[in-house]
């Protein structure tokens, strides 16, 4: 399929790099990161091969989640700087070739935002949905104007009102998408990226972009709005880039957006093809979906077919219009180094990120194994359930060995947030020191993708074996193979294949014919 939306220029060859802004870098020593201590490690970044950056919600917020409730969308918040600041890390950042995405929480504010403050003193305010009566979900008003509001996750998150898809006389507070207050809701929307946009950063990754209008069961008046939004995007900032927190990439794409992420979240539409290769049932993981095993385990008992089958589908429908995010992890599910995955377990699952035919997504410190920590308390609502703790993959990064990492625990209100107590825990300078180390797999595996164009998200691919060891070829011209279980396999090529060579190469041989993998290895070779 030919695009009739042309993207802008540099998204298909990028490698994104998400960082929580709380939890990467402290330059001042009040045990919160901050956009100056974000400036200081763009060199680790650059040096890493990383062209795009993701920054988590770092607008004015009380943080009663994590910076995902604002009360000021054209302000920096003060504990990680001021705006000057966070435009100043914009334009260092340009100077490395690496952009910047800020995280846009479109679909709510905190209650504690003015915008919220008017309309529950004002029943002619319409920029909220409300409600004459209890509803289940509902809130009660905290201020002079009777009734109730919805919420669109935490009660101190109110729902932006961008109107419902369907009319209901039971429901006569519902209003249309095109009323007054949605209209001037979507009309605040484009305002906040235009100023964000003016200020030179270089798109958004749009949180529960999927959650606008309610009670839109085909999202077919969510895609409408976004869709709106794209053609202004495109007449007004033609290179800018917007991501979806969607997780379903065809209904996204089809949308307006340029990319969308696979996600662990939901059914097995959605968020199966991602855990199927993940999801070992450690870490953030609610009980409907735990699963028997995954393909990146040490026993073997998963298969890729889940997310090859979900892939496929996908990535017929998004050809030539948009693209499909494989991340390692992020801030609300488990980091790659969870449960019993082992530190040896990770390269041939960056080397398989780094060069199926999608956008790489790596969280931060996940290039070096950082761990998901369990059991840790709730942090800026961190905790969603029992088995649903999110602290675990928000731990600081570790730059250095040491008990903090540079992070202070003093004083006691200072957001804080242990690190891996293991003393043996990785962290980047040692990583640094050790050419065979995790860090150097990674920042090899990147140079060795845009060394190759046919590696990345634009080349084809044609899976030859899809077991232990998963072989593919890429473009007709490299030949992949990753192993992540622990015993050896082996696979026999076709003839005629001709002689290869390898570029990166952990554990995998062809000789003769076959393809022989060590146990927790991968292998990227060119074709003859």
């Amino acid at each position: 399929m030919t695009s009739t939306r042309p993207g802008p220029h540099w998204l298909a060859d990028a490698v994104l790099y998400q960082i929580y802004p709380q939890s990467f870098a402290d330059s001042d020593g009040d045990g919160i990161g901050d956009f100056a201590g974000i400036a200081e490690h763009l060199d680790h970044l650059a040096w890493l091969g990383v062209d795009t950056v993701w920054l988590n919600p770092c607008f004015a917020s009380p943080f009663r989640d994590a910076g995902y409730d604002i009360t000021d969308y054209l302000a920096a918040a003060p504990r990680y700087g001021d705006t000057e600041g966070l435009v100043a890390l914009v334009e260092a950042a340009r100077g490395r070739g690496i952009r910047v995405l800020l995280d846009l929480v479109a679909g709510h504010t905190s209650d504690r935002h003015p915008w919220f403050l008017a309309s529950a003193e004002d029943p002619s305010d319409h920029r909220y949905i409300w409600s004459d009566r209890q509803v289940d979900g509902f809130v009660a008003s905290p201020g002079a104007r009777p009734g109730w509001y919805r919420p669109n996750f935490f009660d101190c998150q109110p729902a932006l009102n961008f109107g419902y898809a369907r009319s209901s006389s039971e429901e006569p507070w519902r209003q249309p998408v095109d009323a007054e207050g949605p209209r001037a809701n979507r009309a605040a929307l484009r305002g906040i990226m235009a100023h964000w946009l003016g200020l030179g950063v270089a798109g958004f990754r749009v949180d529960m972009a999927y959650s606008l209008v309610k009670d839109d069961p085909d999202k077919a008046e969510t895609a409408k709005l976004w869709t709106e939004t794209r053609d202004w995007l495109d007449r007004t900032h033609p290179e800018a880039a917007l991501f979806a927190e969607w997780g379903d990439p065809a209904a996204a794409v089809a949308a307006g957006f340029h990319a969308d992420f696979f996600l662990h979240f939901g059914g097995a539409d959605h968020g199966l093809p991602l855990r199927s290769l993940w999801n070992n049932n450690g870490g953030t993981v609610e009980e409907f979906w735990r699963q028997d095993a995954c393909y990146f385990e040490a026993e073997g008992r998963g298969t890729p077919q889940p997310f090859l089958d979900a892939w496929r589908s996908a990535a017929e429908l998004t050809s030539g219009d948009g693209q499909i995010v494989l991340p390692t992890a992020n801030h609300d599910f488990s980091r790659l180094a969870t449960g019993p995955r082992t530190a040896e377990q990770l390269a041939p699952a960056f080397a398989f990120l780094l060069t199926w035919p999608t956008l790489p997504a790596i969280y931060y410190g996940d290039e070096i194994g950082m761990r998901y920590l369990p059991g840790l308390p709730d942090v800026e609502g961190s905790v969603l359930g029992p088995r649903f703790n999110r602290a675990g993959s928000r731990t600081p990064m570790q730059w250095a060995p040491g008990p903090t990492a540079g992070f202070s625990a003093a004083p006691a209100e200072r957001l804080y947030l242990p690190v891996d107590p293991d003393p043996h825990r990785p962290d980047v300078l040692s990583q640094r020191a050790d050419p065979t180390s995790l860090l150097h797999t990674v920042r090899r595996l990147i140079a060795l993708r845009r060394a190759h164009p046919g590696l990345g998200s634009a080349g084809s691919v044609d899976v030859r074996h899809a077991g232990y060891p998963l072989v593919y070829t890429r473009d007709g011209r490299y030949l992949v193979a990753v192993n992540p279980r622990r015993e050896p396999g082996a696979v026999r090529l076709p003839e005629g294949g001709g002689a290869v060579r390898p570029l990166e190469a952990q554990g995998v041989r062809v000789a003769d014919g076959e393809l022989r993998a060590d146990g927790f290895s991968y292998g990227v070779f060119e074709l003859g």
